[in-house]
């Protein structure tokens, strides 16, 4: 019998890789870290009750049961009926601590099956915390490819219907009265979300005169494709970037400075960023939502129709590469 221990969120490649090791037994016990371990790590991490179904979706009919982990060593140490224990490299010195434990009581040592990490498309490990963090998807695809930072792309004339339906939660209110659908928007936001990033002069202004400073900013000084005649109070900003995007188009730079303001608004020497596009800001969240991580909050204005929230998620980031996709090179 075999033990394997684990969080287990965003079911991956990996993990796969981890129980195919296992399934070398003649029964596995998959131990899966309580909700409260979880939450602890990272609030984003699914409920126990998700990652158990994840696993026993892919390990089918064969022999295994799942249980509640509830510490770092789960039951391996006392297990008098089992023979195997799955690790990675990382994990390793922790078998390694169990067989000592083991050899105390008079126990026999675990056999350690070792399983080399799965490897993203970029070479580096498939992890949970990646596919947390935005970079990758569960099979180590990269949301962002080289050919994003080489070329601008053009929106095709058939997306322009779908790019105009709200991707996300309407949160209705007057067009001369912004804050009332901002205020409504910002009682929504998750606690756990890790990033707020606003597109649109109108929403980032709204934003900041209801209290609240967007980790990221994006403004073009329009609203419906005219000079917009507000002023925004930029104090609170710590940094400002600015870049060219040509209105129907997505460029390199401006996937660049999206890139560099997330990145300088989660450093421990950042903070809150205003991102000044030349052109046209509209297509941006597109950008934005393949380089986010996941459980990031974007607001964005819908003309005449109040403040749409879309929270960041791999069904998002899904549909944003497929537009990506979807854009013409000319």
């Amino acid at each position: 019998m075999c033990l394997v221990g684990g969080t287990f969120d965003c079911f991956h490649q990996g993990h796969q890789s981890l129980l195919e090791a296992a399934f070398s037994c003649d029964h596995v016990e998959i131990w899966v870290s309580s909700d409260a371990i979880a939450l602890a790590k990272d609030p984003r991490i699914k409920p126990q009750s998700e990652r158990f179904e994840a696993i026993s979706d892919w390990c089918g009919s064969r022999p295994h049961s799942l249980h509640n982990l509830e510490d770092s060593l789960g039951p391996a140490p006392i297990r008098t009926d089992a023979t195997h224990i799955v690790c990675t490299p990382e994990t390793r010195k922790n078998c390694e601590k169990i067989n000592q434990m083991r050899a105390i009581d008079g126990l026999p040592s675990l056999e350690i099956l070792e399983v080399p990490h799965a490897l993203a498309k970029d070479g580096t490990p498939i992890s949970s915390s990646r596919i947390r963090q935005g970079s990758i998807d569960r099979h180590g695809n990269l949301w962002i490819r080289s050919a994003d930072l080489e070329r601008t792309v053009h929106m095709p004339s058939n997306l322009d219907s779908e790019l105009k339906k709200p991707m996300g939660t309407l949160f209705p209110g007057p067009e001369d009265t912004p804050e009332v659908a901002i205020l409504a928007a910002i009682e929504s936001i998750p606690a756990f979300s890790p990033c707020l990033i606003a597109v649109g002069d109108v929403t980032v202004n709204a934003l900041l005169e209801a209290g609240w400073v967007p980790d990221v900013g994006v403004i073009d000084g329009l609203t419906k494709r005219t000079a917009w005649d507000g002023e925004l109070d930029r104090s609170s900003f710590v940094g400002t970037l600015s870049c060219q995007n040509p209105p129907g188009q997505l460029t390199p730079e401006l996937l660049e400075c999206a890139d560099l303001a997330l990145e300088f608004s989660f450093s421990d020497e950042g903070g809150p960023v205003l991102l000044e596009v030349d052109g046209e800001e509209d297509l941006s969240p597109i950008f934005i939502h393949l380089l986010a991580p996941l459980g990031s909050v974007i607001l964005y204005g819908q003309p005449s129709a109040g403040v749409v929230m879309r929270i960041t998620d791999e069904d998002t980031k899904a549909r944003s590469r497929a537009m990506l996709d979807a854009f013409e090179v000319r």
